[in-house]
């Protein structure tokens, strides 16, 4: 499933996110142990600030003791390096290690204890069904990121990210992309592509050519990048073999579970169509940006033309599947279908840990990957997602501020020169809806961002005044209207 992890919010495949669980109608008891359950995740229910979600404070504690586990094996694999090559061999090891400690350093870890002892037990169905995983020390964490991926990224580490589960349909697809990435895990994949890596780079017909290059006169840096190209190591990407491999292994994996192998062909037909945006922002902005005092301009969703406008169009279908975050699920379904049709399996459930805290995750999710996308200054890519969720939760007061607090953002980041560093720029690797926010977004001046972000709040107020985050937003874009 991790095909890499582009930034885009649709981060070259955060073209994703969507749908949502309710709970009105259910008996007072089951009521009574959601506000529980909402309480322990930081989300508090229905309160009276007007939203029902507030983000999860991360416990730094428990960072910091899930990264010393994960350094203690790291420094295990590298008493297992080889002699031979040894300092090529720990150049990539300790690029790796910085990836995976980047994950724990920006907080990217949830710390959710209700969210992680349900991980947990999708992970214990997993494994007491299958023997041969026992005294393997791999640990599955959620990730907050809104990517729709999974995740193994070496030092047995498992990454599930909110933007991946969150579009789920039920456990069975959950369990069958644990069991993909653990695949990925016993496999050994990720150290088997370093050795060859290291191989290749040491090997005669390397190590000659590279002679003849340092030696010549004309075109070195030319020639060099001719050598190398296809041989850089990415660790968090798989090779399509790789990908195959992981496949076949997870479905044995998973026959022996109570879920449905199903699940892994109904995954796969998923992730085939995740990059695949449904916000229509051609009329989404207009329609949420429009004001009397400052009406929508049409200059705002302009495209530039030419090379440096970003729009060049992908017109081959080899091209569009090489861009997505999963290329390949139509071949691999066809691959993984007789299979599954010929083996006999264990279960056949949708659901064995618990349905009411999948959907209650799930809907929690969304809101984490909006609030991670900000912290982290993906701003447009926060902006994609809260205006995805507005359509469906209108009256959302979280969703509400959040929209003024990333203008807000937005017109301090173009006030200090700094806009490219938390906006993405429009490319053809990202959906069409995202490119058009994203080219909005280019396209107006400081005063468009002030204006826009003041008459937008200001339908609000008084009446959220008492919601603390919408009014630090209503303030700050007072104070930026003011010359």
């Amino acid at each position: 499933m991790d095909d890499g992890e582009m930034i885009a919010p649709p981060l070259k495949s955060m073209k994703n996110l969507r749908f949502e669980p309710r709970h009105s109608g259910f008996l007072f008891v089951f009521t009574s142990l959601i506000v529980s359950l909402l309480l322990l995740l930081g989300a508090p229910f229905a309160d009276a600030q007007g939203s029902d979600f507030s983000p999860l404070k991360e416990d730094s504690g428990a960072l910091l003791r899930l990264l010393g586990a994960c350094q203690r094996t790291y420094e295990e694999e590298l008493d297992q390096i080889p002699s031979k090559n040894r300092k090529d061999f720990l150049e990539v090891y300790n690029e790796r290690w910085e990836n995976v400690k980047a994950k724990f350093d920006k907080q990217e870890i949830y710390t959710s204890v209700v969210a992680q002892e349900y991980l947990d037990a999708l992970v214990a169905e997993i494994t007491k069904a299958n023997p041969v995983l026992r005294g393997h020390p791999f640990r599955c964490y959620f990730s907050r990121s809104g990517i729709p991926n999974a995740s193994y990224i070496g030092e047995g580490v498992i990454l599930f990210n909110m933007g991946l589960f969150q579009r789920l349909d039920n456990e069975s697809e959950a369990a069958w992309v644990l069991c993909h990435e653990i695949s990925h895990f016993l496999l050994r994949h990720q150290e088997n592509g370093i050795a060859k890596y290291v191989a290749t780079i040491n090997s005669e017909e390397v190590q000659a050519e590279l002679h003849k290059i340092k030696g010549s006169e004309y075109r070195k840096r030319e020639r060099l990048q001719s050598l190398v190209k296809g041989m850089t190591f990415d660790s968090r990407r798989h090779s399509r073999d790789h990908e195959a491999q992981a496949d076949s292994m997870g479905v044995e994996l998973l026959r022996n579970t109570p879920y449905a192998l199903s699940g892994a062909l109904t995954a796969l037909a998923l992730l085939d169509k995740i990059d695949a945006d449904s916000l229509n922002m051609a009329v989404c902005l207009p329609q949420l940006f429009n004001s009397k005092d400052y009406p929508f301009q049409k200059r705002w969703l302009a495209k530039e033309e030419g090379l440096l406008g970003g729009h060049a169009h992908i017109g081959k279908e080899g091209i569009e599947d090489s861009l997505k975050t999963h290329p390949d699920c139509l071949l691999r379904m066809r691959v993984l279908t007789p299979v599954i049709n010929r083996i006999a399996a264990t279960g056949s459930a949708t659901f064995v840990v618990d349905e009411k805290r999948f959907a209650e995750l799930q809907r929690i999710f969304r809101y984490e990957g909006i609030e991670y996308a900000y912290v982290s200054k993906a701003y447009s890519q926060s902006l994609f997602l809260t205006m995805d969720l507005l359509r469906k939760r209108p009256a959302d007061a979280y969703l509400v501020a959040q929209v003024g607090r990333l203008l807000n953002e937005l017109y301090l980041a173009q006030k200090a020169h700094m806009l490219s560093r938390v906006t993405d720029l429009p490319s053809p690797e990202y959906p069409a809806n995202y490119n058009l926010l994203l080219q909005f977004i280019q396209n107006l001046y400081m005063e468009d961002l002030a204006a826009i972000s003041f008459y937008y709040l200001d339908q609000y107020h008084p009446q959220l005044d008492h919601y603390s985050a919408f009014k630090n937003a209503y303030d700050q874009s007072v104070r930026s209207m003011k010359p």
